[in-house]
């Protein structure tokens, strides 16, 4: 038997007013977007925005439906409107922010696991990787230089 050791590293931004401008200005787009996301269910409001290689932002929300699980993830609306509108680009940054309607949300709030896997065949796709910023509503911004970082043991093509 053996044992082997995974770490991932973080950046912590205090707040958005540390952010370099141009993830401030990606962020901010993440907010706007996520208050028109589509979350009457669980009140749950989650903006994402990606920055493509081509200098194209794409934005998406969660968009809810009563009949679980139906819906989409902000992250993947975004993901795969890039992926059919923008082929062979690039993403080079995501932004993600969440928010309830029921309480202030201060921790960061990563990907969810169905996101991170579909983050995951895009940074292999493109053979680059994706930085990734994502915050509550207020507070601390984390950054991951990769989505490896947020899931070191990835499942994708070699596997199958």
């Amino acid at each position: 038997m053996k044992e082997i050791s995974i770490t991932t590293s973080f950046t912590i931004f205090e707040n958005l007013n540390e952010l370099p401008s141009d993830i401030q200005e990606l962020m901010n787009q993440a907010v706007e977007i996520r208050k028109k996301a589509y979350a009457p269910y669980s009140k749950f409001k989650v903006g994402a925005a990606l920055l493509l290689d081509n200098g194209k932002v794409i934005l998406g929300s969660n968009q809810e439906n009563a009949a679980y699980p139906s819906g989409l993830c902000a992250e993947r609306t975004a993901i795969f409107y890039a992926g059919s509108a923008y082929p062979e680009a690039k993403i080079l940054k995501m932004a993600i922010t969440a928010a309830s309607d029921t309480n202030q949300t201060t921790a960061p709030i990563p990907p969810c696991g169905s996101c991170r896997q579909s983050i995951a065949e895009y940074e292999i796709k493109q053979e680059t990787p994706i930085e990734i910023y994502f915050m509550g509503e207020i507070g601390e911004v984390y950054k991951s230089s990769s989505l490896k970082n947020l899931l070191p043991l990835m499942f994708d093509k070699k596997f199958l």
